[in-house]
């Protein structure tokens, strides 16, 4: 009851989780922020009118599962407080990031009191197999909302009631865009933005999906892109909201875009490839498909978390744990506008 008190006192959610020790595994690296004469990031000119930035890395972290299970991380937010919450796309549960001073991994500690078996029994009749849930947002009400790819899902936790209840969503003006054969090319993220839930439909017809929360009807529909797109399909794994705007990861073109919500505008971009192909953080892959499937932004920072698929990074063989980077804002405190 304490720890829950202290976790309302800071702002959270109203999810509790429960607290675990576990020994530093190794191996478990830890990038050392950049010097403070070091740019935040490498800023190229870029043929389109918007500006592109080379991420630069401040500190990475290996997450370590519950009992060492396998975890894909497939979703990232950042609470009020501070918290950061992830998603394992083999069920629906949250999972807090509990970082442990000096320590060079990160603890992944199990959510107990929201998109819990129990709240979730109500749906059993429908489901198609395992939950297979991506993404997180967050209202300003603090109602928590995850996607279910198989299904098409879009489950939303109220603290106020510890409840979860399945948004009765009418998809069908945007139904063309989505494959009926392939029920991992579905959505894979989610943003709340004032009144609005973006979700992405990953690919196979990539599309960003814009829902009135009022009344759960799609409002709008869109696709956006680098200027380095060269093929006829976008693929987005992940979408956050900050300060006004939403941010769209592509986990094949290696970027995370900044839109303009209202006119669809890309206001920049963000390079991370040179981190996800690194020597220490290359994973090995499934051909022809990135890991970054974890977005969150704040005023301060760019979050990247990997869902490697169960496999290691080719430096370390046995290491198939995933990794959460910090990368600095490279506009400087705040972001550019």
């Amino acid at each position: 009851m304490l720890v829950l008190l202290a976790l309302l006192e800071l702002g959270w959610s109203g999810c509790t989780s429960g607290k675990r020790s576990t020994p530093e595994s190794e191996p478990a690296v830890s990038v050392e922020v950049a010097p403070p004469t070091a740019p935040h990031a490498k800023h190229k000119k870029h043929s389109g009118a918007y500006p592109h930035f080379q991420l630069v890395l401040e500190q990475a972290w290996q997450l370590n599962a519950p009992d060492g299970q396998r975890f894909d991380a497939s979703g990232l937010l950042v609470l009020t407080n501070g918290d950061l919450l992830t998603i394992n796309d083999r069920g629906a549960s949250l999972f807090r990031i509990e970082f442990l001073p000096g320590v060079k991994s990160a603890n992944l500690v199990l959510v107990t009191n929201c998109f819990t078996v129990e709240q979730l029994a109500g749906f059993a009749p429908q489901k198609h197999g395992r939950y297979d849930c991506e993404g997180i947002g967050r209202d300003e009400q603090g109602r928590l909302y995850i996607c279910e790819e198989d299904n098409r899902w879009i489950l939303r936790f109220d603290p106020a009631t510890q409840k979860v209840e399945r948004l009765e969503i009418d998809w069908k003006p945007v139904r063309k865009y989505f494959n009926s054969r392939n029920a991992n090319a579905s959505f894979e993220g989610v943003a709340v933005g004032g009144n609005r839930l973006y979700v992405a439909n990953e690919r196979d017809k990539g599309r960003i999906i814009v829902v009135d929360l009022a009344t759960l009807r799609v409002i709008d529909d869109f696709t956006v892109g680098t200027k380095r797109w060269l093929t006829s399909d976008v693929h987005y794994s992940d979408l956050s909201w900050y300060d006004g705007a939403l941010y769209a990861l592509l986990r094949e073109k290696q970027v995370v875009l900044r839109i303009n919500p209202e006119n669809h505008a890309v206001l920049a971009e963000y390079d991370f490839s040179e981190i996800e192909e690194s020597r220490e953080f290359a994973y090995h892959t499934r051909a022809g498909t990135g890991v970054m499937e974890g977005l969150a932004v704040t005023k301060d920072a760019i979050w990247l978390a990997t869902d490697n698929n169960g496999l290691s990074r080719k430096r370390y063989p046995q290491d198939a744990r995933p990794t959460l980077f910090k990368c600095a804002r490279p506009e400087g405190r705040g972001g550019e506008r």
